[in-house]
């Protein structure tokens, strides 16, 4: 059991991390619906697909998702104050500049997780993006790269972007090995070292301090809270939504009870049947992991995935199915009290 927490005016104190394949506009009206405190991230958006694609379709969001912020990925300090400004022009709360990935697409761009080589880089995109934005500049970065990964090394950075302007540094709390290791395999394989983003922050304690990377349970969270300014979870989100219906009650002392799963479900269809220009797979996707954990779980997945691939399938269809697999009334699809006091 958890002791519900009254949160004090923190922005970051509960994020949703951005993640290439899963956090588009569509599945962050879904977490919207599941907490209205969550602060949300867009996937990352290179700058080019600003500057030389469709700005408009990449900088498209709904008004219902405020609080949420677009991740940047980039290195040129003016393209990125360019594309800071079309972020606020667009109405986003926050620009965050990608320091963390190491794929190896990003890397053959010198950005993502590379740029912790180039502390003095980072620092120049901050401040060219704080002269070209009033919203906030944020960075999200590891704790290290190769054997670059000392923390004499990570403080280092932190404070070199820090006097450059950013407001917030949010910490994947594990280094990143730019060879050898999938993207995937550098979420898993490198250890945790929560202990140095603690550390850093109680080193500078006027940067807020966000920390991900291990999280699994709102438990933890509140934990980590006490040592940090705010916490950002990605997975564990993505594959049990129901976790995100506990945050607001949970880490920012809210009384009003988390909706029913049906009623969650209800309220994004009745989004999704407005979306005239999105392909119904990208629509049916956010809502995979709604009933993670209950029984039926695995018909659900497999019903709603059948749905996505077949051609003649429409969004009235699909809520017709979620009907019948979560009847409202009945037992079965209920939250659970995961992570209630």
């Amino acid at each position: 059991m958890i002791r519900r927490m009254t949160a004090p005016s923190r922005p970051h104190r509960f994020c949703v991390a951005p993640m290439m394949g899963c956090t588009d506009r569509h599945a962050r009206y879904l977490l919207r619906i599941l907490s209205r405190r969550a602060r949300l991230y867009t996937e990352m958006v290179p700058t080019g697909a600003l500057l030389h694609g469709d700005a408009g379709r990449a900088l498209r969001f709904d008004a219902a998702e405020h609080p949420v912020a677009i991740q940047l990925g980039g290195n040129d300090p003016a393209d990125l104050a360019r594309c800071a400004r079309l972020a606020e022009e667009a109405g986003y709360d926050e620009v965050n500049l990608n320091v963390g990935c190491p794929s190896p697409r990003v890397q053959r761009g010198c950005f993502g997780a590379a740029l912790m080589a180039q502390p003095a880089l980072v620092a120049e995109c901050v401040a060219a993006m704080r002269d070209e934005a009033s919203v906030p500049i944020t960075v999200k970065t590891r704790i290290g790269i190769d054997d670059l990964d000392s923390y004499a090394r990570f403080r280092d950075f932190a404070g070199t972007v820090a006097e450059a302007g950013c407001s917030t540094l949010i910490v994947h709390a594990r280094k990143a090995w730019l060879s050898g290791l999938s993207p995937r395999q550098n979420r898993e394989i490198p250890p945790l070292r929560h202990d140095r983003v603690y550390r850093l922050k109680r080193e500078m304690p006027d940067l807020e301090i966000v920390l991900n990377g291990g999280i699994e349970s709102l438990e933890q969270a509140g934990l980590a809270l006490r040592r940090v300014d705010g916490v950002m979870l990605g997975r564990a989100v993505w594959h049990d939504l129901w976790l995100l219906a506990g945050v607001d009650r949970v880490l920012f002392g809210d009384t009003a009870p988390p909706p029913e799963r049906s009623e969650v479900a209800g309220r994004y269809l009745a989004y999704a049947k407005r979306q005239r220009d999105a392909r119904l797979g990208e629509l049916v996707r956010p809502l995979l992991g709604l009933c993670h954990g209950v029984p039926g779980a695995r018909r659900w997945r497999r019903t709603l995935g059948e749905f996505a691939h077949r051609r003649d399938a429409t969004v009235d269809a699909v809520a017709r199915a979620c009907a019948l697999l979560m009847p409202s009334a009945g037992p079965r699809f209920r939250p659970r009290a995961r992570g209630s006091a």
